[in-house]
């Protein structure tokens, strides 16, 4: 089935990427390191049926040294390429050392670490979280459309005279922050690309089923790409839990997270979109309320997923 967010979406891409989102810790709380990164970047490359070559990051940060997150050294290490993060909720102080620490990165690793980088995202969900949805489901401190092109800005300074400089940057939020033009349209007009989150199975006030789904995300992504000034868009969150509490209609199940990716992923995948699945895995070592992790608990991750992810 051919979409029409995905004819526009085709026209921009290059290269598609195919890849996961990775946070900087594990369930518990405890920081990745370069090994657990390797351990995870491995396990998505050679998973059984689909190969996923690339990784989403939410931060630069390593937390244990404040220095530069050991996911990118991992990457190197396993040729992944890199969706770089700099979270963009914590202020001005923690914002300035996630702009020293991409520096850093390309002082320590040069072009080893920028020939892997498709983009760079100034945030995640920030705008989100400051909207009364986000409020009520107490997303968390976010930040405003307005202190987001500041950070743009400033990452666009960094960047100028080193050899990140070209790069696309960005922002990713909620295909509904996106859609809400009358408060993002500057932020839109300051970034390279739309990363947009979008996920049916918590869309609980409309006929969200898995039937519903696939139609569902679609119409988001198209409403996204029609306020999207002709910028590339690209699928920064997606996915369907396998467990965890019914929302309206959409139940959470191996089946149906398998129905969700044929549906989505492999529509996606065919029309060489970019895009990062959520998630690998989320249950490394404790099981959270709602789990969407599609390689299951172990360490390493499976490389034999819960369901078929081939196309």
């Amino acid at each position: 089935m051919r979409f029409t967010s995905l004819v526009a979406l085709a026209a921009t891409a290059f290269a598609a990427e195919q890849g996961f989102n990775y946070g900087a810790t594990f369930s518990d709380g405890t920081i990745k390191k370069q090994a657990d990164f390797e351990r995870e970047f491995n396990s998505a490359k050679n998973m059984a049926g689909h190969s996923f070559t690339s990784a989403r990051l939410y931060t630069m940060i390593q937390g244990d040294t404040g220095g530069v997150i050991e996911a990118i050294p991992a990457a190197i290490s396993t040729n992944t390429s890199l969706l770089l993060g700099l979270w963009a909720s914590a202020g001005q102080q923690t914002f300035n050392n996630e702009v020293t620490q991409l520096g850093q990165a390309v002082a320590q690793y040069g072009s080893a670490f920028t020939d892997l980088v498709v983009g760079i995202s100034v945030g995640s969900e920030d705008v989100y979280r400051t909207t009364d949805i986000g409020i009520a489901s107490n997303a968390g401190t976010g930040a405003s459309p307005d202190a987001l092109i500041e950070y743009v800005a400033q990452v666009r300074l960094a960047v100028h005279d080193n050899s990140l400089f070209g790069k696309p940057i960005g922002h990713v939020d909620t295909y509904n922050v996106w859609t809400n033009t009358s408060y993002t349209q500057g932020l839109i007009y300051a970034v390279d690309f739309l990363g947009v989150d979008a996920y049916p199975y918590y869309e609980n006030t409309k006929s969200n089923s898995i039937d519903n789904a696939q139609s569902i995300f679609f119409a988001d992504l198209d409403a996204v790409t029609a306020v999207a000034a002709g910028k590339p868009v690209w699928i920064t969150e997606t996915g369907w839990p396998i467990s965890g509490p019914t929302e309206n209609q959409a139940v959470a199940s191996v089946q149906n997270a398998e129905t969700y990716y044929k549906d989505v992923a492999c529509s996606l995948f065919s029309e060489n979109v970019n895009t990062w699945w959520f998630t690998l895995q989320d249950q490394q070592p404790v099981a959270p309320a709602v789990i969407f992790g599609l390689a299951g608990a172990g360490t390493p991750p499976p490389t034999t997923p819960l369901y078929d992810v081939s196309c």
